[in-house]
């Protein structure tokens, strides 16, 4: 009987996406959205809350497919952060996850609890029911709702993880700003570049054809490339985004080929201290709240390794992890990596022998946070007068390469 009942809930349609407009019981006109079976079903419903409906009718998809095509990590530390309010508020967890289902904007967030939603009503805990979402909920943050419900404290690590994944994002966003201004400048020169050689420089060349003389060998430099640039742009263009979609096909399947361009990041000037500064930050952190929500230190070096976001820091996790599951103790491992700050082991030293490893990682990760911050506001200091330069020394040394046959006619008159 009660594996007919599952598979009954098993089958359970997700609920569809109403709009509707009504009055109330002053005659208001009022209007919104409302999940639910079917028209009728909805009709009820609102009937139920006092509001008389005119009209009715499922919410049309979009044209494309459905919008929010991505789940994005700020969304899930959103869900965490308003399913934990409304715990500690004493409304139950199923109820406020409809809730927080039906006032999704993303059409895919809104499924995508609907089906937690659902499992969790058919009698599935609620680290299972993430368990089969593992793009959105991953290892790290199944293993702590897993810790919560063992512990009776879900609510407060839900407010836990809502915290760190807005830590971490931040973090994300720092670390993209401090590498966009380079490519950024990197970028408009070579477009600039490619427009003077395109536009400019050939309306210079039908002039200087009637100079009957020998051009100098920077202004012929400019012609020969801009000749070239303009028979060849489409094979140079298609030889870009080839190389870049080779790059990036690189680093998602060759581990040896990722792990090689992020020691390269790791040595640049200034970008290769801010990358180790956030891959320490976001080891610290991680590794902080795991091994506090009590998650054996073993298992906790395993689930953070990935979080780190450089490749040769994960793999200095995993050999501490094994160095660490034969009896060594952490910062002994963590020496032995070569990777990690003298201050970053002396701390984990104190942290361990004061049994309080969890608050000293927390202490780490707040100061390395704000080094990260720091480092990327100078950094944006100082590339805001390069980039006028770079972008000035580009045009500049172009203008003066065509205006050069023209001075050397004047110095001869």
């Amino acid at each position: 009987m009660a594996a007919a009942k599952s598979a009954n809930l098993s089958r359970i349609s997700p609920l569809d996406m109403f709009v509707w407009e009504g009055t109330d019981k002053r005659g208001t006109k009022m209007k919104g959205e409302a999940q639910g079976k079917n028209i009728n079903l909805v009709k009820a419903d609102l009937r139920r809350q006092g509001i008389t409906p005119i009209v009715v009718r499922k919410k049309p998809r979009p044209l494309f497919g459905k919008a929010g095509s991505t789940i994005t990590p700020r969304e899930i530390a959103t869900f965490s952060r308003q399913i934990a309010t409304m715990m500690q508020a004493g409304v139950p967890l199923v109820t406020g996850i409809d809730i927080v289902a039906g006032g999704q904007k993303n059409p895919r967030m809104g499924d995508l609890l609907a089906d937690i939603r659902d499992q969790l009503a058919g009698g599935t805990s609620f680290s299972e029911a993430l368990a089969k979402h593992p793009v959105q909920f991953d290892d790290l943050f199944q293993n702590l709702v897993k810790a919560g419900e063992g512990a009776g404290v879900l609510d407060t690590v839900l407010d836990t993880i809502a915290t760190y994944k807005e830590r971490i994002e931040s973090l994300k966003g720092k670390i993209k700003k401090a590498l966009f201004y380079p490519a950024a400048v990197i970028a408009v020169a070579i477009g600039v570049s490619a427009l003077l050689l395109l536009f400019v420089v050939p309306q210079f060349e039908s002039l200087f054809q009637g100079f009957g003389a020998d051009l100098p060998a920077f202004t012929q430099l400019l012609v020969d490339s801009s000749r070239f640039l303009s028979a060849n742009w489409f094979f140079m263009l298609a030889v870009i985004a080839g190389t870049i979609f080779a790059f990036i096909t690189a680093m998602k399947r060759s581990r040896a080929f990722s792990q090689t361009v992020d020691r390269v990041m790791l040595k640049l000037p200034i970008i290769g201290q801010i990358l180790h500064q956030s891959a320490i930050s976001r080891f610290s952190r991680t590794l902080a709240l795991t091994f506090k929500a009590g998650v054996p230190l073993v298992e906790a070096l395993e689930t953070c390794a990935g979080a780190t976001g450089s490749v040769v820091y994960e793999t200095a996790v995993m050999r501490i992890r094994e160095d660490v599951s034969v009896g060594y103790p952490m910062n002994v491992a963590m020496k032995q990596v070569n990777l990690f700050p003298h201050m970053v082991v002396q701390m984990i030293a104190i942290g361990e022998e004061a049994g309080a490893l969890d608050t000293m990682l927390f202490k780490v990760a707040e100061f390395y946070e704000e080094e990260v911050e720091n480092a990327v506001d100078s950094l944006s200091s100082l590339l805001e007068p390069f980039i006028m330069v770079i972008i000035g020394a580009v045009v500049g040394g172009m203008v003066i390469g065509m205006y050069l046959p023209i001075f050397k006619m004047g110095s001869v008159i």
